[in-house]
């Protein structure tokens, strides 16, 4: 065996392994989220494959990949998220996020890298063949697990999954999804690959366990693209049953037999649905914003910003802009939506006109070249493997439209579509190009010279992604510390290794509690060292709080952060801290106007200052917002209160009181107002504390 077969066979391993480990691939008693570890192995994976690739083309001077328009359309997306991260007001947000989030520049680009290797190393049938029964593999794995730890929740919990619908896709809707996914790609398989019994009676089995682990989602969804999918399936077979001899011809049974249960449960909803739930104890209550409002924000940040958008990754930013009014009347007021409707909405929605532009081509190109996919398969018998992947990408495609469905159904869907992609142009002519280098001095070096520096920016941007890694661990022991000491180290290291606003912010509430532990401190007066150490951790929390607006400038909650930190200073004789507070508070209310609790805040500072027409103004702006907040009104009870109106106080304590009649807190309030001399003010609902 040449050593370009050597490298070639490790590079097919590394992409192989990283495709297939995706759905069940996590690090077990760690702080890091199954998210960000599925991150690794994608990052991992891609570096080896890359590094393995580059050499064998050294070995054998020859590069070679399919002549596809998809893949083309695939570079543009990437292009064009590379220019909208590029002109972001908040750059570091757009290019890597938190921990490489979905929709980041880099996990966009990790995601075509993945597309474009596999249509080049999985574009042998045999290779396509080999993947879609490792896909198998790895969905009985991922299902089987599932089903056991829905019995034994705790002793599967591993350190990172809670409650029974804890699973390693995250969200209990998206393993829905995915065993909506291996019920597709066993189907496939029985109906249109060679098998022998036994390997059909297996796959049989497949479609039966994952569709009663759809059961026990039930997301009607999942449902509906099943019935769907089983539906084009039935009918493709039969198309192709007109093509064969009488004696060949066989009815898809497995397949109508899935629609007519898709169909059962899609139409009867939680008359049959909600019973194996039921029996579990199963609950979802999975929550984000409808398709309409996501078209809506997505409208308004077209206007503001009509190219490229206000930048990758910063959904949550539009989302607090122009966040719909009527939201404020649910129980999802004060949530931060880091996506919309759906993945593939959020991506738009963030990179103006170009990226939507570009996803339409991409989605053209794809579903035709499937279409011509099928049609040839139908006419000619042959080319199953090409079929089959165009349909499993759809699926994933589209359940990333409708739904958030996380990393992993993303990136299978951009994997299964290369290797459609090269499979299409191994079966047609002229659709490869192919580049000889070792002949030609001047192509030698220039082509050496980009093979050596892809594995040099392969290999640096791997290091230095598992460096910020490295900093999710000391950031969840900082979150879940007990002692202050142990927070304030655990943080330090975290922001040594990779400085974002969410971990300056929890670096600024850190120095918030030991500030409070120390001016709490009973007995007698502070020592000079108290002293000197109050003084720090007052700066170090200013420091931090300003240092997350500096990093982005357009996060509400990073200005609502340095607020709240100028009025715990404040409670402590903090000089002007109030009226800093104000005005931070007034910046946050200005990215996100349809918030009442930061209008509720700037109600409370200036309270506290004694400007209570401002205090009004800003109490009756939040009630505005949002009829029915009881905070709003027992703050404005209050300020009439400490201005004698008694009346006022009263009508107001009693409107609050309405909302919630069987709040005891509210009860003693009213009554303390009723009857000031008999007693005392009870302790009034406070507003919520500013998120992370």
């Amino acid at each position: 065996m040449t050593r370009s077969n050597i490298f070639d066979r490790l590079s097919f391993i590394s992409l192989f392994l990283s495709v297939i480990l995706l759905p069940v691939f996590f690090l077990p008693f760690t702080n890091i989220p199954i998210e960000v570890g599925k991150g690794f192995l994608l990052v991992l994976g891609l570096t080896l494959c890359v590094i393995f690739w580059g050499l064998a083309r050294f070995a054998d001077g020859q590069i070679t990949f399919p002549r596809s328009s998809l893949l083309f359309s695939g570079l543009v997306i990437s292009i064009v998220f590379l220019l909208s991260a590029f002109f972001s007001s908040a750059s570091s947000v757009s290019f890597f996020g938190t921990m490489f989030d979905v929709g980041t520049f880099w996990f966009i680009f990790a995601g075509f890298l993945l597309m474009l290797l596999s249509s080049i190393i999985f574009r042998d049938p045999k290779n396509a063949r080999i993947v879609l029964f490792g896909a198998i593999l790895s969905s009985f794995a991922l299902l089987l697990f599932q089903a056991i730890h829905l019995f034994v929740p705790d002793a599967l919990s591993l350190g990172v999954l809670s409650g029974k619908t804890g699973n390693l896709l995250g969200s209990w809707n998206a393993f829905g999804i995915f065993a909506g996914f291996s019920t597709l790609v066993s189907l496939l398989v029985v109906e249109f690959f060679p098998t022998t019994r036994m390997e059909k009676l297996l796959l049989q089995i497949l479609v039966g366990f994952s569709l009663i682990l759809v059961a026990a989602v039930n997301f009607p969804f999942v449902w509906e693209l099943i019935g769907i999918s089983a539906l084009i399936i039935f009918v493709y077979k039969v198309s192709s049953n007109h093509h064969k001899a009488e004696g060949e011809k066989i009815f898809p049974v497995l397949s109508f037999i899935i629609i007519m249960i898709a169909l059962l449960f899609f139409i009867s909803g939680n008359f049959v649905g909600g019973v194996l739930p039921s029996r579990l104890g199963l609950s979802n209550n999975e929550v984000s914003p409808s398709l309409s409002a996501t078209m809506s924000v997505t409208w308004s940040a077209l206007k503001a910003n009509p190219m490229l958008g206000i930048g990758p990754n910063r959904f949550g930013e539009i989302w607090a802009s122009y966040k719909p009014l009527p939201v404020n009347a649910t129980n999802f007021w004060d949530v931060s939506f880091n996506s919309g409707s759906g993945l593939l909405p959020s991506l738009v929605a963030t990179t103006g006109a170009l990226g939507i532009l570009s996803w339409l081509v991409f989605f053209v190109l794809f579903i035709s070249a499937g279409m011509r996919s099928i049609f040839s398969s139908i006419k000619h018998g042959v080319n199953w493997e090409t079929m089959a992947f165009f349909v499993l990408s759809l699926y994933l495609f589209i359940s990333s439209f409708f739904y958030s469905v996380g990393s992993v159904i993303f990136l299978l869907a951009l994997a299964f579509a290369g290797i459609f992609a090269g499979l299409s142009a191994s079966h047609s002519a002229n659709e490869e190009i192919s580049i000889s280098f070792l002949n030609d001095h001047r192509k030698s070096f220039f082509s050496m010279m980009f093979i050596v520096i892809l594995l040099i920016v392969s290999a640096a941007t791997a290091f230095k992604f598992v460096e910020r890694v490295a900093s999710i661990s000391y950031f969840g022991k900082a979150v879940t510390a007990t002692e202050i000491v142990a927070a304030e180290t655990s943080i330090g290291k975290a922001l040594a290794l990779y400085q974002n606003d969410l971990y300056l912010r929890t670096y600024a509430q850190v120095y918030l509690a030991k500030l409070n532990s120390i001016a709490t401190k009973e007995g007698e007066s502070l020592s000079d060292e108290d002293k000197a150490t109050l003084q720090t951790s007052l700066d170090q929390a200013v420091n931090g709080a300003q240092l997350a607006t500096t990093y982005n400038p357009k996060n509400y909650l990073n200005f609502q952060m340095l607020g709240s930190v100028y009025q715990a200073l404040a409670s402590v004789g903090v000089k002007d801290a109030y009226s800093k507070a104000i005005e931070a508070y007034k910046t946050a209310s200005t990215l996100n106007p349809n918030n009442p609790g930061i209008k509720l805040a700037m109600a409370s500072a200036s309270m506290a200052l004694k400007n209570n027409q401002d205090a009004k103004d800003y109490a009756n702006a939040a009630i505005a917002l949002k009829a029915d907040y009881i905070d709003a009104f027992i703050v404005l009870s209050q300020i009439a209160k400490s201005e004698g109106d008694n009346a006022g106080a009263l009508s107001y304590a009693q409107t609050a009181l309405s909302f919630a009649p069987a709040n005891k807190d509210l009860i003693k309030f009213v009554d303390s107002i009723k009857n000031p001399s008999t007693t005392t003010a009870a302790t009034s609902p406070t507003t919520s504390k500013p998120k992370q």
